[in-house]
Order: structure tokens, then C-alpha cells, then sequence
């Protein structure tokens, strides 16, 4: 009767053990997207620069754009700023913000102090926007195609490592597919 006292809860401690080795071996920014290959959802907010126009999902069409989610309280959006702002000045690429659950004041001066990559940014107080989108966490950086499709989710800073690994070979094929 002792040694089952005993033996339960060595089973239980291996399997929780077995969970934890599993997904710590994993890469915490490789978060599948159910949003890959469909088209980005529907929405409508606030721009950040002038509160009385609209900024919706149709803006992402007519060309290859990324839609990177931010704000001023995330040390990783920090991080990536500077690289948004040259990607903005040298990638020929549209890049729209998403500014999230934050203070539109701090985000304007955030963008007025560290230079502003984005054509617009929409204003996501409530942060229901992002849900849709399935986002996890500041910042997070979609790539989208002509037709206003997600072809790429990433979580974590924007890297030139990362521009050229994963975002790079799927703009191209996005804008040599595009008719």
C-alpha cells in the first residue's frame, strides 16, 4: 500500500515532465497562424494621426504591405523601431501600424521622437481588433499580399536575419504571383 502512495505521483511528475521537455524545445515565435492564405479580417478604427478618419482593412490592398503591431509600452517594439524605419525608407513596401491597447498621445509622440515608418496606423484602444487577428502579444509583424491576404505571421522584433530568412523570399513570390 505504501509503495502505490509512492508510485502515482512519480507517474504523474514523468508525464508533466514529458509535456514541459516537449515544448520547451520549441521556437516561442513559431505560433502557428489559422490566418496563413485566407484574407485578413475585416475592420474599421481610428487612424492615430487624425482620429476623425477611418482606417480599415481595405487599405492593405493594391500591393505587398505589412501590418506590424505595436506600442509604446513594448520593450520588443523598442527594439525594432530603428529596423521599421529603414525597412520603411528602403524595402519598397507599405507598412501600416496597428497601435494596441495604448495611449494614442504617447504613440504620436512615440512616432514624432523615433520616426514613423508607418503609412497609417489605426487605433486598437480595446484591443478587439488584435483578437482577430490572433494576436498574442507586442509586437507582431503580418505579411500580407496584393489581394489583402496573410501569407506571414511573425511574433517577436523585426530583424534584417528575419527580413532576409522569412519575409523576403515570400514578398517575392508574392509579387512575381501578383498579375
Amino acid at each position: 500500500m505504501h509503495v502505490t502512495r509512492f508510485i502515482l505521483p512519480l507517474v504523474a511528475l514523468a508525464v508533466l515532465v514529458g509535456f514541459l521537455a516537449a515544448g520547451l524545445g520549441r521556437d516561442p515565435t513559431l505560433v502557428p497562424s489559422p490566418l496563413v492564405g485566407r484574407p485578413s479580417p475585416d475592420f474599421s478604427l481610428p487612424r492615430l494621426d487624425d482620429p476623425t478618419q477611418a482606417f480599415s482593412s481595405t487599405e492593405f490592398r493594391g500591393d505587398v504591405s505589412l501590418l506590424n503591431v505595436w506600442a509604446t509600452w513594448c520593450v520588443g517594439c523598442r527594439q525594432e523601431h530603428a529596423y521599421l524605419v529603414e525597412l520603411s525608407r528602403t524595402s519598397g513596401l507599405r507598412i501600416f501600424g496597428l497601435n494596441w491597447k495604448d495611449d494614442p498621445v504617447l504613440a504620436r509622440r512615440w512616432l514624432a521622437d523615433l520616426g514613423n515608418p508607418y503609412v497609417a496606423t489605426a487605433v486598437d484602444l480595446d484591443g478587439r481588433v488584435a483578437i482577430d487577428w490572433g494576436v498574442y502579444g507586442a509586437p507582431e509583424t503580418f505579411l500580407l499580399d496584393a489581394a489583402g491576404r496573410v501569407l506571414y505571421k511573425h511574433i517577436a522584433p523585426l530583424t534584417p536575419a528575419i527580413w532576409e530568412a522569412e519575409f523576403l523570399p515570400r514578398i517575392q513570390a508574392a509579387r512575381s504571383a501578383a498579375p
